[in-house]
């Protein structure tokens, strides 16, 4: 697969969580790329559910970089 469609399919992936609610909680990165945990509290029964997401390829890191950078603005 061409790098530019994986990344549109890794950046599909992250709008995803984020448009259901989930925030970013942490990210590992290694040689295979980043792991990025988002989690999404349920403020009936404050319940949290986490999922992960394995990023590859370079822009996608961007990606997800500059949209942690708007949570943690939006935060403060």
């Amino acid at each position: 697969m061409r790098e530019h469609q994986h990344y549109l399919i890794e950046r599909e992936k992250i709008d995803y969580f984020i448009d259901r609610g989930y925030r970013i909680h942490g990210i590992t990165e290694n040689l295979s790329g980043a792991f990025i945990e988002f989690k999404l509290k349920d403020k009936n029964s404050e319940e949290e559910s986490t999922e992960t997401l394995h990023i590859q390829t370079a822009d996608g890191r961007k990606y997800f970089s500059a949209l942690l950078l708007k949570q943690i603005q939006s935060v403060s």
